[in-house]
């Protein structure tokens, strides 16, 4: 069996299967397994592949597992984070989080910056790498999640890992910026999620009874951990733009940003000066 095949065999199952987004998936996962890029995938098409390395990856995928957690890593910003079962997958409106985050700590001579909910990590070690002169806390409660953590943050030397709950005081320097993508998900919501994201830990997506319960835990936060003018940037549910803006209770100048497909993405505010 060539690369091609492969493909085309994937293909073929996972559209018979009414899988979405076949010939993406089917690429991806052929070429993890051969370990080339997307991009490559012309060139080696005609390569062999030993079709017997399909077989369980293919399977995972027909029974709606996320294409994430079988290749183990993902691309965001610019690089790849590790993540798997008991970890959220990283999103791509997220990475316009980032980028105001960077944007922002450039600004100052050594920043201090946490990342609240960090989850794999992607938003604060991205911000970590992009301004060297920062030091950034990424808190996390779930030991599965601070796994892959741990593990993306192997080698940025101005990351810090911390095992805390959000919910409770955080012990760590006063910070000049405060970044989370929280969970933020009603609870009555999450059973109507699609099946993939079923299979992403609950924890990372259940924001309470209002979808709220961790946006206050952060504005707790502000109030105590965020410097005077210190800025605070949260991504929201696209319906939730008016709801998170009504429990920042100590913060001045909040405003709503939209991503780039026209939703509620971001709540950006500054802490009281």
């Amino acid at each position: 069996m060539t690369l091609n095949e492969a493909y085309l065999y994937a293909l073929g199952c996972l559209n018979k299967n009414g899988i979405d987004e076949a010939e993406f998936k089917s690429l991806c996962l052929v070429c993890s397994l051969a370990k080339i890029s997307n991009s490559e995938f012309a060139l080696h098409k005609n390569d062999n592949f030993e079709d017997v390395k399909l077989t369980e990856p293919l399977l995972r995928l027909l029974g709606g597992e996320p294409l994430q957690y079988i290749i183990g890593e993902w691309d965001f910003y610019d690089s790849k984070f590790a993540v798997g079962e008991g970890v959220l997958i990283p999103r791509p409106e997220t990475e316009e989080l980032v980028e105001l985050a960077i944007a922002a700590a450039d600004k100052y001579k050594h920043p201090v910056i946490y990342d609240l909910c960090a989850g794999s990590g992607c938003i604060g070690i991205s911000v970590a790498k992009a301004v060297p002169q920062a030091t950034v806390y990424c808190v996390e409660k779930s030991r599965e999640a601070i796994a892959y953590l741990y593990n993306n943050a192997k080698g940025v030397g101005n990351v810090h890992v911390i095992l805390g709950d959000i919910t409770k005081p955080l012990e760590l320097p006063a910070a000049d910026i405060i970044i989370s993508n929280p969970p933020y998900i009603k609870t009555s919501d999450l059973a109507g999620l699609q099946s993939e994201v079923q299979f992403e830990p609950q924890m990372a997506l259940d924001g309470g009874d209002d979808g709220l319960v961790f946006y206050r835990a952060i504005n707790d936060i502000a109030k105590t951990n965020l410097k005077k003018g210190g800025l605070l940037l949260l991504e929201i549910g696209n319906d939730q733009g008016k709801s998170v803006l009504s429990v920042l209770t100590n913060l001045d100048s909040a405003e709503v940003i939209k991503d780039m497909y026209g939703n509620d993405r971001i709540v950006k505010a500054k802490n009281k000066e």
